[in-house]
């Protein structure tokens, strides 16, 4: 029953994380496709600056809160089977964000993964997420590039991981997967930040 519940809850997640907000919103809102324009990203800040505010708004709360009811549904499979609680949320974190990232519904090209690995991060550990989001404000604010908050955000997340749950395996190791998933989600711009090409956010 416990493997059952737990194989139920990755699945489960993976289809929550499909639910792509911005291609969903950039067809109503702009009768077009999000990731065939802009930086091709299927994410907030490309929304942002295809559809403006208000259409990166609800990008942004259906990301971010798809990776909550993921987690919470885990959490309730594991507390009805009596199965690893800690172990079903992480395995359905990592499936959330992959699903994010490819989704089933949208020819498995979606968006980096950001923001919903943050909102599974926060109801994990809301002392290490809020450390997390504080770093990407803080780089945001002074460079004015969202990727180089996210990748250093994600080097932050592995390293405060074995500070702060170095007894907690599933954790740490998630964080170490989310993380090098991100970083690898955002290669180009890596590229882009080491030539010097990045775009920058315009307050």
């Amino acid at each position: 029953m416990d493997k059952l519940m737990l194989i139920l809850s990755a699945l489960i997640a993976y289809l929550i994380g499909s639910i792509s907000t911005s291609i969903i919103v950039s067809r109503l809102m702009g009768g077009i496709d999000i990731r065939k324009h802009g930086s091709g990203n299927a994410g907030t800040t490309n929304t942002l600056r295809t559809l403006g505010k208000k259409a990166a708004l609800f990008v942004l709360l259906g990301d971010f809160f798809k990776g909550i009811i993921a987690v919470l549904c885990a959490r309730l499979l594991a507390n009805i089977s009596g199965g690893d609680v800690l172990l079903c949320e992480c395995v359905a974190g990592f499936m959330v964000v992959m699903g994010h990232n490819y989704p089933v519904y949208f020819g498995f090209k979606g968006g980096k993964g950001v923001l919903t690995s943050f909102s599974v991060v926060l109801i994990l550990d809301w002392k290490i997420a809020l450390l997390l989001l504080l770093c990407e404000v803080v780089i945001i604010a002074i460079w004015k590039m969202v990727s180089l908050g996210s990748c250093l955000s994600a080097v932050l997340f592995m390293i405060l991981s074995v500070l702060m749950r170095r007894s907690d395996v599933y954790f740490v190791v998630l964080s170490f997967v989310l993380s090098i998933i991100l970083i690898y989600r955002h290669r180009t711009n890596i590229s882009r930040i080491i030539k010097g090409e990045e775009s920058k956010l315009k307050f």
